[in-house]
């Protein structure tokens, strides 16, 4: 039940330093100064000193990941340092798509076709509750978006659960993909950010759905749900999948550390550190080392 050190990992969230800087989510009740949610995190990672060090931060993130044998991260078009990283780094680096639903049927269709013939996309990513409106994972605004996707074999990141910043919860409701996976039952689907506080009834729609699956994103690994953990170690395994949240939330040795002491199966930890990743994504694993 040991992690075994020569997998190397696939982290299907993970990020690049940047400047210190405040903000809001559209539709939030209030600021933040360095994290949507900061109130739920202790330790922050520092940001970068100065505009210099932006690019270089693509440079920091691989070192990191090299240090906790992470081969492959899965990063966001919407930081403008992506396309960058992707050209220096194409073998360690593959990249989703943020879609916003409101933009309507031509325009974020089209978005996805882009990125797709540009930078390779190997999925979108979802935050229904931090759209301005909101829009429920099940609004039918979305489901242009995942025929796309379906027809491009791209998979579904969806921000799950209750969300950290201060805007409305029934949009990322974990129930409403059971409609959605009714409806589309080819779309590879990942349940981002928990699900918490209904992990229970995750693990029941993953048991009924083949293509609904679960990543431990945002959270540090002393705090995955048990449910979560006991269904990866008895019908789950190929179906709980790795996320880290560096720079955001989280330094990946904290992670890497905390990683050490999760109770997961011999034989489960392979797939959820790599294969059931490389699966959903349609990647070739990274090799061991």
């Amino acid at each position: 039940m040991t992690r075994p050190r020569d997998i190397a990992a696939i982290d299907t969230l993970i990020g690049f330093r940047d400047l210190e800087h405040g903000g809001r989510v559209p539709g939030a009740r209030d600021t933040w100064k360095r994290h949507p949610a900061e109130y739920m995190f202790k330790d922050i990672p520092q940001e970068l000193a100065s505009a210099a060090s932006r690019l270089d931060a693509i440079d920091e993130t691989v070192r990191e990941m090299d240090k906790h044998n992470v081969g492959i991260g899965v990063i966001h078009l919407s930081d403008d340092r992506t396309p960058e990283a992707l050209r220096r780094y194409p073998d360690r680096f593959v990249s989703l798509l943020p879609v916003d639903a409101n933009l309507g049927m031509m325009d974020a269709v089209r978005a996805i076709q882009e990125a797709k013939d540009e930078y390779g996309i190997r999925g979108i990513s979802m935050f229904p509750s931090g759209l301005k409106p909101a829009v429920p994972i099940n609004d039918k605004h979305w489901y242009p978006v995942y025929s796309k996707c379906i027809e491009l074999d791209l998979a579904v990141f969806c921000t799950t659960g209750v969300p950290g910043p201060r805007v409305p919860m029934m949009p990322q409701w974990p129930g409403h993909f059971d409609e959605v996976c009714y409806d589309f039952p080819e779309l590879k689907v990942v349940m981002r950010h928990g699900a918490e506080p209904w992990e229970d009834l995750a693990v029941k729609l993953m048991l009924k759905w083949p293509n609904l699956y679960y990543s431990t994103s945002a959270f540090a690994p002393k705090y995955w749900p048990e449910a979560i953990i006991k269904f990866a170690n008895s019908r789950g395994a190929d179906k709980v999948i790795y996320a880290g949240y560096f720079p955001a939330g989280l330094e990946l040795s904290r992670i890497f550390r905390e990683m050490d002491d999760v109770p997961f199966k011999d034989e489960v930890w392979p797939k959820f550190l790599r294969d059931n990743a490389a699966r959903v994504l349609g990647i070739a694993p990274p090799p061991s080392r």
